[in-house]
């Protein structure tokens, strides 16, 4: 066996072995990903902020006059005895 292979490495289980490792390169790769998810949400969310309101999006009212027609009254619940 060549020289420079037969380095001496501390001995770790083979479960050990498989962990990952922490660090603060771990830490700013989940910060930045959780600042990236969060930009996009956002983002996208202020895009389609306008849409979100409007009326004729939802059921094709034109006016308000109109929206409320499609508004239904509140009626008490139904329940049914146990039995």
């Amino acid at each position: 066996m060549p020289a420079d292979l037969e380095q001496h490495h501390p001995a770790v289980n083979a479960t050990r072995a498989r962990q990952g490792r922490w660090g603060k390169h771990v830490f700013w790769v989940l910060i930045i990903s959780t600042v990236l998810a969060a930009a996009a949400l956002f983002g996208a969310w202020g895009l389609r902020s306008g849409d979100l309101a409007g009326v004729e999006h939802n059921n094709g009212a034109k006016t308000t006059q109109e929206a409320e027609r499609y508004s239904t009254d509140q009626a008490p619940v139904k329940q049914t005895p146990a039995g």
